[in-house]
């Protein structure tokens, strides 16, 4: 007899809709979906054929106990959902940034591990086929000794200033800005790549002082671009930008360049088949050459809005790896683990700004 399909709790729906495509992907029953906006909760499950909605994660959580919750809410609450939702048995995928600090990352890696439950980050961005090939390239040995290596992540969501503020702009609900919304997504693909950092030198503007908290309370105080100069255990160095304020470009970009070759990789997207970015490489003394590479997916996953399109090609690939992780009682990479580390490098940054001095980031 077949097993029942997983069922899943989807908590928080502004990203957060990008995961109902990927768990209906992988053969997930989504079973629930939780926002404060009851109005949108319902829209959305209509359309996903999502079968019930609440506006308090708690009581979709002792209502309807799903085997999976997602968490997608601010970051504020993704430290007592997650704790929750492993006391009551369930396996975690939580979006970045994993919390707002470093102790909280802690205390949810350790309840993850009392719980002996699956719980991964949602560090989607490491899925494109591109950056799959990079990935492979990079622990074949292609770069050699890595030398210096520059990642960015730009979009121009808050370039003008009457675009409306949200609870991203609010550190207390967001624990930090664009490094929290895209930089950590830079943090990730430089410890999954290239090993740890070790100490990191930043600096950070908002792009527009007059802006205010949603409400308007006080002022928005939380960063819109930033720029991180950062050390690896093995002495290379790497430069990360993160800017939400960024005219006219949607992309990311990582170069490296080693001992024996360069790799330089790039996902935009406003092109076609965005989704599986392009990669090049260089060895010896030739030029960068583009790299053939194959997402393997479904052509439907290229149907639907950007958003469907963002959960079926690189979300569905975690969930994939959460269900294997599931079946095996292993916990597949990026863990709680990961975002952890990189919620370390995060307050880091923070700190370096405020300082404006060199941080070590502490790998204990």
């Amino acid at each position: 007899m077949a097993r029942p399909a997983p069922t899943v709790g989807i908590i928080g729906l502004g990203f957060g809709r990008a995961h109902i495509p990927a768990f209906q992907a992988n053969g997930c029953q989504v079973v629930a979906v939780c926002q404060r906006n009851q109005v949108q909760a319902r829209a959305v499950a209509a359309k996903y054929d999502v079968p019930r909605v609440f506006t308090r994660w708690e009581e979709m959580l002792d209502e309807v106990r799903p085997q999976i919750v997602v968490i997608a809410a601010p970051p504020h609450l993704h430290h007592p959902i997650a704790l929750r939702a492993l006391e009551a048995g369930a396996h975690v995928l939580c979006e970045k940034p994993l919390a707002r600090s470093r102790a909280e990352a802690q205390e949810m890696v350790a309840a993850a591990a009392r719980a002996k439950r699956v719980a991964m980050t949602g560090f989607n961005w490491r899925f494109p086929a591109a950056m799959q090939s990079l990935h492979a390239l990079v622990e074949e040995g292609f770069l050699g000794r890595l030398f210096h290596a520059s990642a960015r992540y730009l979009v121009p969501r808050w370039v003008d200033e009457a675009t409306p503020t949200t609870w991203r702009m609010d550190r207390s609900q967001a624990g930090h800005g664009v490094m929290g919304d895209l930089g950590v997504h830079l943090v990730d693909l430089t410890r999954w790549n290239f090993g740890e950092i070790v100490r990191v030198s930043a600096r950070a503007g908002i792009a527009y002082p007059g802006r205010t908290v949603p409400g308007g309370a006080r002022p928005a105080d939380a960063e819109d671009f930033c720029a991180v100069t950062a050390e690896l255990a093995s002495g290379a160095l790497v430069t990360l930008m993160a800017s939400r304020v960024a005219r006219a470009r949607n992309e990311q970009t990582l170069e490296a360049y080693g001992s024996q070759g360069a790799l330089s990789y790039r996902l935009a997207r406003q092109e076609p088949r965005w989704y599986e970015g392009e990669l090049r490489a260089a060895s010896g003394s030739t030029g960068l050459e583009p790299v053939k590479v194959a997402s393997g997916l479904p052509s439907s996953a290229a149907e639907g809005e950007q958003l469907e399109v963002t959960g079926k090609a690189t979300i569905a690939p975690l969930v994939k790896r959460l269900l294997a992780g599931i079946e095996r009682g292993e916990n597949p990479s990026p863990t709680f683990e990961d975002g952890m580390r990189a919620q370390t490098v995060l307050d880091a940054v923070c700190d370096s700004v405020a300082r404006e001095s060199w941080v070590e980031v502490p790998l204990g």
